[in-house]
């Protein structure tokens, strides 16, 4: 990397902040995040960034005081006289609330790209947004990443014999059909109702997956409700087996027990968001490699749609 590019990672990503900067044999950017007794927390970078162009890694899932500690972050680094200010931002969180879906409601991630706006970005950069028009939120340069370049080399690697992939409902059927053109196989969807947020009322199965090997895909794994009946009713349909890639493992409230007693043999996610504990069904693959060579393009000015597979 050029000397004067940096950076800095977030307390909600500091693992995966720090493997980015160790795949170049760097260290990360010095900084501190000071906490009162009260909650109330101080960001400060402990080196100068003027006239830097920094990266500033945050993941901004919940609890929102990672969202406001990314805030501080570019804040602080706009006051430091900083030349360009990236936001990375694997897990772009209030995503779901793209629109309004009833009266009187906030549109949640219009609200946090104008936060990041005014604290000061000039870029962004995340990963498999919930939906793609916020992009249109920033009127900022967005790099918008996905996660199809980690997963497609490890499913090869299964070497299933009868795949399908599937969605676990309606909302993910274009996901998942990307991934069966590219790989040249059938697909599945999961239609289901809800009664409320985070539940499951009903779900029915559309397409034939009796004797296949059942791919999930979907973006955000939070209660695992969907995810785990959707494994049980394709079993139940006959199938031979069930796996999921997932990009956003979310992962609040009952979602761990849940997936140690579904009929899910693994579930296959990424690092943009640490896990909370080990489990023998989830595998975990890192990004850290796809943002590291993202970031030293841009640095250097080249394309990155190299990246896209699908």
């Amino acid at each position: 990397m050029s000397q004067h590019v940096k950076i800095f990672a977030g307390t909600a990503t500091s693992q995966l902040g720090q493997a980015v900067a160790a795949i170049n044999g760097d260290e990360l950017g010095k900084m501190s995040v000071l906490r009162f007794s009260d909650g109330e927390f101080q960001v400060s970078f402990e080196e100068t960034v003027r006239g830097d162009t920094v990266f500033l890694i945050q993941s901004t899932n919940p609890p929102t005081d990672n969202l406001m500690e990314l805030l501080l972050m570019i804040d602080a680094a706009k006051r430091a006289s900083a030349k360009e200010i990236v936001a990375v931002v694997p897990y772009f969180g209030f995503g779901r609330q793209d629109r309004k879906d009833k009266p009187r409601v906030a549109i949640g991630s219009k609200l946090v790209a104008n936060m990041l706006s005014a604290a000061g970005i000039t870029r962004i950069m995340t990963m498999d947004l919930h939906a793609d028009q916020i992009q249109g939120f920033f009127e900022v340069p967005v790099d918008h990443l996905y996660a199809s370049s980690i997963f497609l080399p490890y499913l090869r690697g299964l070497n299933l014999p009868n795949l399908i992939m599937a969605a676990p409902d309606t909302g993910g059927t274009k996901r998942a059909n990307s991934y069966a053109k590219y790989l040249d196989c059938g697909l599945a969807i999961c239609y289901k109702q809800r009664k409320k947020a985070n539940e499951v009322s009903n779900m029915t199965v559309i397409g034939d997956v009796e004797g296949k090997d059942v791919m999930l895909v979907d973006d955000i794994i939070d209660t695992a409700g969907t995810l785990t009946k959707a494994a049980d009713m394709m079993m139940e349909h006959g199938a031979n087996s069930v796996r999921a890639i997932i990009t956003h493992p979310v992962l609040s409230g009952p979602a761990y027990e849940r997936i140690e007693q579904s009929q899910l043999k693994e579930l296959i996610v990424t690092d943009t968001i640490p896990l909370t504990r080990v489990h023998p069904k989830i595998k975990v693959l890192s990004v850290a490699e796809l943002f590291r060579s993202v970031i030293e393009n841009v640095v250097h000015k080249k394309s990155i749609s190299s990246h896209f597979i699908i």
